[in-house]
């Protein structure tokens, strides 16, 4: 009697300790903090890396006189073979331009050092207008998500809340309390943690991706021990169990 009442308690706590709770379920619990120094950081221009394609539309009062410094404005697949790609090097080729370096400086940046170089072609450099803008965002996300892969987005910002939800949302076996980001930079390889269901996510300077970033969303234990991800699910798998041994031990005492 005292061993099987010490087994039904080892049953009991393992149903406990496998049951997920909604805590771990659940988006954006607790009370949103009042503004915060990191608001800050969502305003912050983003810095071009390796990689990046770049979207340049110069407007003139004679088309023809810049007509081959533009890139598509449609976006899509076009801009991947008609936009400018930074190389390795940190570089983009335009025409008559040549080469140059805009790595580690932004959109405004490289606006600002094309409009002096369009200088050296135009005679009224004034009556111009040139936009730079990245053309689009793209990023990899993988681990249990609905859709893992990579994504590309045509905005000039995407949340982890967007990049999540273009994946095709977390799993049931996701663990929304350790969400990684992983992200190359001037700096090297860095690797930031984010817990989606905390609401002071949305102050979090990690809020926004960069392109190129890595989103990787860890299982939960839950997973690996198969015993489901509620209550129902992990009585249903134990009581299985439970079953398979009374039988078994039935059939050794027939014996």
């Amino acid at each position: 009697m005292k061993h099987q009442l010490l087994f039904i308690t080892s049953i009991f706590l393992v149903f406990l300790s496998s049951c997920m709770s909604t805590k771990k379920t659940s988006y954006f619990q607790g009370e949103p903090s009042p503004i915060s120094e990191l608001y800050k950081f969502h305003n912050e221009p983003y810095k071009l890396q390796v990689n990046d394609i770049l979207s340049v539309t110069i407007k003139a009062e004679d088309p023809k006189l810049i007509a081959l410094f533009e890139t598509p404005e449609d976006g899509g697949g076009e801009l991947y073979f008609n936009g400018y790609t930074i190389d390795r090097h940190g570089n983009i080729r335009i025409p008559y331009i040549g080469e140059l370096n805009v790595l580690g400086y932004t959109a405004t940046e490289v606006r600002e050092k094309i409009e002096i170089e369009l200088k050296n072609f135009i005679k009224r450099p004034e009556t111009i207008f040139v936009d730079v803008k990245l053309s689009g965002i793209q990023f990899l996300v993988t681990g249990e998500v609905g859709s893992p892969g990579t994504v590309s987005l045509l905005q000039n910002q995407v949340s982890i809340l967007d990049a999540i939800a273009n994946a095709g949302e977390i799993s049931e076996f996701g663990d929304r309390e350790n969400v990684f980001i992983v992200r190359k930079s001037l700096d090297g390889v860095k690797k930031y943690k984010i817990d989606m269901t905390d609401i002071a996510i949305f102050e979090s300077e990690h809020f926004y991706i960069q392109p190129n970033d890595i989103v990787y969303v860890p299982a939960l234990k839950q997973k690996f021990w198969g015993t489901g991800t509620n209550g129902l699910q992990t009585f249903t798998t134990l009581a299985s169990i439970l079953s398979v041994l009374a039988s078994s031990v039935l059939l050794i005492k027939n014996l």
